[in-house]
């Protein structure tokens, strides 16, 4: 049976994806241009600035490394896996590192297509 912890944890992170999806959902349909149901990176200039996935990224970042501290300072106080606040910030911990080195991949592959499209693009105009 999960802990406390576990279920809170769960709880607060489904809360955290709604709100990840609030943000990003209208977002990608306002500013992500799609034909056949790919992206158009030529036509597509947001994957070459700074843009709300990323502050939302950074955001996240910082929970993720205020979690792990929290979990350190439990840890050496003596606390054990069978503490709810251990449970928490071991979950926390995990799920949002995963999702943060998995935003990274894509966001740098789609910079990268975005840059080379953009560079074609150029060539196709010196022409």
């Amino acid at each position: 049976m999960m802990g406390a912890g576990w279920i809170v944890s769960l709880i607060v992170g489904g809360l955290w994806i709604i709100i990840i999806l609030a943000i990003i959902i209208p977002f990608d349909r306002k500013h992500i241009v799609r034909e056949n149901r790919k992206i158009n990176y030529r036509k597509t200039t947001i994957y070459l600035r700074w843009n709300v996935f990323d502050t939302l990224i950074f955001v996240l970042g910082i929970y993720t490394i205020v979690c792990v501290q929290a979990l350190n300072m439990l840890i050496s106080g003596g606390e054990d896996v069978t503490s709810p606040y251990v449970q928490f910030f071991t979950n926390q911990s995990q799920v949002w590192v995963i999702i943060i080195v998995i935003y990274s991949f894509v966001r740098i592959s789609s910079t990268l297509k975005s840059i080379k499209a953009h560079l074609e693009d150029e060539l196709d105009d010196d022409k």
